[in-house]
């Protein structure tokens, strides 16, 4: 498996050669897009990434692995 990249500036993680658009919804709940199309979210809660998917366009591993790079940067 490859590691997620995330760039906090331009909002987005890139995973297995897909960028995602990372969209806050709310204090650590966000959107994940591709293409502008939904495709779950990812949510810090209890001290841990979580990532949910909606749909089957994105594997629950893939969100979790997004929501790991994501939180971690944007905790620096």
């Amino acid at each position: 498996m490859s590691t997620a990249v995330a760039d906090v500036a331009n909002k987005t993680v890139t995973f297995e050669g897909t960028s995602y658009n990372i969209q806050e919804l709310a204090e650590d709940t966000f959107t994940v897009l591709v293409k502008g199309v939904p495709v779950g979210r990812i949510v810090y809660s209890f001290g841990a990434a979580n990532g949910v998917p909606e749909g089957d366009a994105a594997s629950e591993d893939t969100l979790y692995a997004i929501a790991e790079a994501w939180f971690a940067a944007t905790a620096e």
